[in-house]
């Protein structure tokens, strides 16, 4: 038998060692909205049905590959400081990646930082919420700007000569990022400073002080602010709601990077903040050296005025939260509908099934919460969606935000040794998980918070209750669950103590009860079954036998 030819060196080297198969691909050119189901049904259901062909639209924008590589450049390239320009003039510049700006404009031109003032029907916080929900899949530092604009409106409400003069260039969909007076400009962004270094969320610890510039005094009056700010987001914003001491106590006042003078505000940037998470945004260390501002609201009522654009972004952390949930699922969905081991593809796999399904229930919840709480804001004349939206906001701030970590870690899982590597998305996901948890007022600032509105507005309690009723009777888990919480409320000691376990368990009983009246079967009795019996001491895909792992996946798995 005669031997086999040789085969050269050199081509033995240039050959393919192995061919690629048994891979997943990107999750883009897909339209972001009309494959999310629970979004579609949410958007109906809470009265923004007429915002749908907007929303496809900007569905399409937001899953194409062209727009989900703008979140990618843009934390690849964080923001950068020049304190002062090369001939030494104090500038405090902060200089983004074009992909920062591009997200930027979007956002702002479609309405994300402004429509529900602009256009307020029922359903525009609704729409509002789902708009932004999609652009924070795409990235979620930017939305920092955005929602603290759109946050600033009730509250500069509290003195109307300001908002009347303010609030047309605050919710103009222009964005103008150049560095110039806001005389100059036809669009404003607005940010928020309050915590400092001795006092964090004390506030009422600032020392910063006020001084009158002229011999008025009180709301719209100008004053000169010196101190500091120890966290300041989006120091490039054209105007910021800050806290002071005046003689009548903390105040709240309206601070532009410019006088109108056209001389540039002595509040000087220190440094920005070096963060795990939320890189593209910048996060600043200031000081105030005698910073022209305009005091909002009463005198010495600085918190009351202030918390009116707290709540507001409290709500968009919910939103961003719920996303974040949405677009870790999703790549874990799609990932593992493609992905073959041991002769299956992952999702036919039991175990796996019992994960995935778990990981899109707490979605379900999330999305089911935010949306409730974006259609009580529709509604805020009538006084039970008053109470839900002073209860469940701190409810769901407290629960969906801190839910996230686990969920985008568990998600990552599933991806399995790739999903580490800094060119997955997950990364960045893990990285921005716990941000919404801690900004805000942490978790326990927001348990205790639900405390202070029960025991200043005890009808908000009832609210709460009626709304679980609306679902009594249609699952014996969740009524116990809430007959439990009955009992809870009716025991006063050491409520403080408990508030964070009360408040696991209004967010868990609240998310089942809106599940139970308008998710699918298959969805709502897992949820109940898995979360209400047991709690909230558990793993992802731990749930229990019976449940239809098939069609939970089915619902939530994007097509692309």
């Amino acid at each position: 038998m005669n031997a086999p030819e040789p085969i050269a060196r050199d081509a033995l080297f240039l050959a393919d060692t192995h061919e690629v198969v048994n891979v997943s691909h990107e999750l883009v050119d897909y339209n972001a909205y009309l494959q999310d189901a629970a979004l579609l049904d949410a958007v109906q259901r809470e009265g923004a049905g007429w915002a749908h062909a907007a929303l496809t639209d900007f569905g399409r924008l937001t899953g194409s590959a062209d727009y989900l590589e703008l979140g990618v450049l843009a934390n690849r390239n964080p923001p950068e400081l020049d304190t002062h320009d090369r001939f030494g003039n104090r500038v405090d510049l902060v200089r983004y990646h074009p992909a920062y700006h591009q997200l930027m404009k979007t956002a702002i031109e479609h309405g994300l930082h402004s429509s529900p003032w602009t256009d307020p029907r029922t359903g525009a916080h609704v729409a509002r919420a789902a708009h932004t929900y999609l652009q924070t899949q795409v990235e979620a530092g930017h939305g920092c700007p955005v929602t603290m604009t759109f946050a600033a409106i009730p509250a500069l409400r509290h003195t109307p000569a300001l908002a009347a003069l303010w609030e047309p260039k605050i919710t103009a969909r222009v964005y103008d990022p150049r560095n110039v007076p806001d005389a100059r400009k036809a669009g404003l962004t607005i940010g928020m400073a309050m915590t400092e270094k001795q006092g964090g969320s004390d506030v009422r610890a600032n020392t910063t002080r006020a001084y009158p510039a002229a011999t008025a005094e009180g709301p719209g009056a100008a004053y000169e602010l010196v101190g500091h700010k120890y966290f300041v987001s989006a120091p490039m914003c054209d105007a910021f709601l800050v806290l002071a001491q005046t003689a009548g106590g903390l105040s709240c006042f309206l601070l532009p990077r410019w006088r109108p003078d056209g001389t540039k505000n002595p509040l000087q940037v220190l440094r920005l903040k070096r963060k795990m998470g939320n890189v593209s945004n910048a996060s600043s260390e200031t000081e105030l050296r005698g910073a022209l501002a305009w005091m909002v609201g009463p005198e010495g009522r600085g918190v009351r005025t202030i918390i009116e654009m707290v709540a507001m972004t409290r709500f968009d952390c919910m939103v961003g939260s719920t996303a974040g949930q949405r677009a870790a699922a999703a790549q874990a969905l799609h990932h593992c509908g493609i992905r073959r081991v041991f002769g299956r593809v992952l999702n036919e796999q039991p175990l796996m099934r019992n994960v995935l399904a778990d990981l899109a229930l707490e979605h379900e919840g999330s999305l089911a919460l935010t949306m409730r709480v974006a259609r009580a804001l529709d509604h805020r004349e009538v006084e039970h969606e008053d109470h839900l939206v002073r209860l469940l906001t701190a409810v769901g701030k407290y629960w969906i935000c801190k839910r996230t970590p686990n969920h985008a870690y568990e998600a990552m899982e599933c991806i399995g040794g790739s999903g580490v590597m800094e060119d997955s998305i997950f990364p960045r996901l893990f990285r921005e998980s716990p941000v919404n948890a801690i900004w805000e007022g942490s978790g326990n600032v927001q348990a205790l918070d639900l405390l202070r509105a029960m025991e200043k507005t005890p009808a908000v309690v009832g609210a709460f209750f009626a709304e679980l009723a609306k679902a009594r009777g249609a699952n014996a888990a969740l009524d116990r669950r809430a007959a439990a919480l009955q009992r809870e409320f009716a025991d006063h000691a050491d409520l403080e103590y408990r508030a964070r376990h009360v408040v696991d368990g209004m967010a868990l009983a609240i998310q089942a009860a809106l599940l139970v009246q308008h998710a699918p079967a298959a969805v709502a009795d897992a949820f109940c079954a898995s979360r209400l019996d047991e709690g909230g001491a558990r793993n992802y895909g731990t749930l229990p036998r019976g449940v239809d792992c098939a069609a939970i996946i089915a619902r939530a798995t994007p097509r692309a």
